[in-house]
């Protein structure tokens, strides 16, 4: 698989791609409905704001929750031989290099990428999308 910054958004090959789209409406309805309230949908962890800050992808799309702030990616990667708290991947030619090494290893080193998006304004954050990287 070949895996460019278009495959992080959600186009190309999609093979062991898991899509949170769904859980990501639902968690926003519930939102508007009143049923959760802001601070229920708005606890990022400092980090992860921290990354979404520094090294997130903007996107067009403002956040579902706040209306106010960008919405910004953020792919966090993790497997064997990385840290057990991952590793924040900020370009194109870092992901693509940690795939070479997951095909290359046959196996024995799955890494997998998890896309982010969150708002740096009030802290909404909801896990996008989980792909392989050894596919």
């Amino acid at each position: 698989m070949s895996l460019s910054v278009g495959a992080l958004r959600g186009s190309g090959d999609r093979r062991g791609q898991v899509d949170h789209r769904l859980a990501r409406q639902h968690l926003v309805n519930e939102y508007r409905r009143g049923r959760l309230s802001q601070e229920q949908v708005c606890d990022a962890h400092p980090e992860l704001i921290r990354a979404a800050k520094n090294v997130g992808t903007e996107l067009e799309a403002v956040c579902p929750i706040c209306a106010d702030g960008q919405l910004r990616l953020v792919t966090y990667v993790f497997g064997s031989r990385l840290p057990a708290h991952g590793r924040c991947v900020s370009t194109a030619k870092e992901m693509a290099q940690l795939s070479r090494r997951a095909r290359r290893s046959q196996g024995r080193d799955e890494l997998t990428a998890y896309v982010v998006e969150a708002c740096v304004e009030c802290r909404w954050h909801h896990l996008r999308t989980v792909l392989p990287l050894n596919s």
